[in-house]
């Protein structure tokens, strides 16, 4: 008795090793030695039945083999739910599926411990041919969802399959579909956006269906997928997204509300037009250009894009620290160096600079400007740094503000401060009159100039919010006259 029973193991065995080889001709010894040997399998410890093997590795022939002599196999699931089907279908092998179809073609519904069915994971896997034969034997199996509520498009943007969302998209014509959310409230788009995916962006961005929707928002946040863009790491991929997303009309979802929000597309010559002529009579005509004007393109590059400031804190202290510690070895070691000791009459003492100390109005001058534009870039660097770590609300326009001009001037005078100190040790050469302060003024005013028009723009529209405030809050009044 005991003999047989190991002769029954070794068979089984033997029939797993055959369907790693994709044996047919062992399997028909097996057969022949053992003709219950396929019914005796649920009888083992192993978890997977040799259907599952070959379907895994894409033995045709040995899985036809195994449907004619016992076709109950292929509803048999492994410890994680999966049939025969499933591991087919995640590999891609499209003959395998059509002949496990052919055997039961409600296997298509049947889902894992993950509740995927294998539409899900020939979807995860990009494999176009297979989701094609899934799709024509069970049309409405890509309605079902997985436990964490994706569908086969949300799996397709999750796992970045290009091919296989275009051919779902347009397999299936079905607006809730397109625009489907799983338990996070996550549209396709929105999951596009999180994982950076460009292609799939502009993809889904060019679906009507989706267009329609552009602004859905989801349940952690509330947010559009331009409010899921903006809190990614801020990179240039991320800023080229944010540029897509806008000019597909996606807005930030407390912008939506908003009539003064720029719109970018291509259109916004004809939409600014179209704003101004369906003003209300009583809208100023300076106001209605101004609305004009903000919906403009090139209107942005005068904005602040984001808040820099505190997504480069980093950055930003390590160049002012860098700043300061120059114009602090300037200070205490001036060009030319300084008396190690004192003079032998006693007029000058030690320490004291060497320029400082020669009776020449024009050394004089030069040095006290070298000294005047010195101290005005230490100041301003320890300036920015004191605001920086004394945990001021960075992300106030009004501290960004002043933070870029604090280190426009420490960066202008550290210049200057290069400009005179050439001056003192060079005094013959080219550099006594240096020719590049007047372009570096230039270049250091334009950018002002910049600068100073971000501020006025935001004051504008500080000022426009508060006057429409006034409106508002003043017709409710006017109406209640009235009655």
């Amino acid at each position: 008795m005991m003999d047989a029973s190991h002769g029954n193991e070794d068979y089984t065995v033997a029939l797993y090793e055959a369907s790693l080889d994709g044996s047919v001709s062992t399997l028909d010894t097996l057969l022949q030695k053992d003709r219950l040997i396929l019914h005796k399998l649920s009888l083992t410890s192993f978890t997977e039945t040799p259907l599952h093997i070959a379907a895994l590795l894409g033995h045709l022939q040995f899985t036809n083999a195994l449907l004619r002599r016992k076709p109950q196999l292929v509803e048999k699931v492994d410890s994680s739910g999966r049939t025969a089907l499933h591991l087919a279908c995640a590999e891609g092998h499209t003959q395998v599926v059509k002949a496990l179809l052919q055997a039961n073609i409600d296997m298509c519904l049947v889902s894992d411990q993950e509740e995927r069915i294998p539409l899900h994971l020939a979807a995860m896997r990009g494999h176009v041919e297979v989701i094609k034969e899934l799709l024509i034997a069970h049309p409405h199996s890509f309605s079902r969802v997985n436990m964490y509520g994706d569908n086969v498009l949300h799996l397709c943007v999750r796992y970045n399959c290009l091919d296989a969302l275009k051919l779902l998209v347009e397999s299936v014509n079905d607006e809730d579909f397109v625009n489907s959310k799983d338990n996070d409230g996550n549209s396709v788009l929105h999951l596009a956006v999180m994982l950076g995916q460009t292609k799939n962006i502009k993809y889904l961005l060019s679906i009507p269906e989706l267009k329609r929707k552009v602004n859905a928002k989801n349940r952690i946040g509330n947010m559009t997928a331009l409010d899921v863009s903006e809190t990614c790491h801020r990179d240039f991929k991320c800023i080229q997204i944010q540029d897509i997303l806008k000019a597909a009309g996606v807005r930030r979802s407390k912008d939506l509300n908003s009539p003064l929000l720029p719109t970018l597309h291509d259109e916004e010559a004809q939409l600014a037009q179209s704003i101004i002529e369906e003003q209300p009579a009583d809208l100023s005509r300076f106001r209605k250009w101004w609305r004009y004007f903000y919906l403009c393109r090139w209107v942005k590059h005068l904005q602040s894009q984001g808040n820099w400031i505190d997504e480069t804190r980093g950055t930003l202290m390590l160049v002012a620290t860098v700043i300061a510690t120059v114009t602090f070895q300037s200070g205490i070691n001036p060009p030319g160096g300084v008396w190690q000791q004192d003079s032998k009459n006693g007029d000058i003492a030690a320490g004291t600079s060497i320029f400082l100390s020669q009776n020449s109005n024009d050394t004089d001058y030069y040095y006290e400007l070298f000294l005047y534009f010195n101290t005005t870039s230490f100041v301003a660097a320890l300036s920015v740094l004191l605001v920086v770590i004394s945990g001021f609300p960075l992300r106030n326009k009004f501290f960004i503000w002043f933070l870029t001009l604090t280190m426009f001037i420490a960066i202008w005078a550290m210049a200057l401060t290069y400009f005179r100190a050439v001056d003192l040790v060079n005094p013959t050469t080219y550099f006594q009159r240096p020719r590049y302060i007047p372009i570096w003024s230039v270049v250091f005013v334009v950018a002002g100039a910049i600068h100073i028009i971000r501020l006025l723009f935001w004051i504008g529209k500080l000022f426009f919010k508060f006057k429409r405030w006034l409106i508002i809050t003043k017709h409710p009044a006017n109406d209640a006259i009235d009655v």
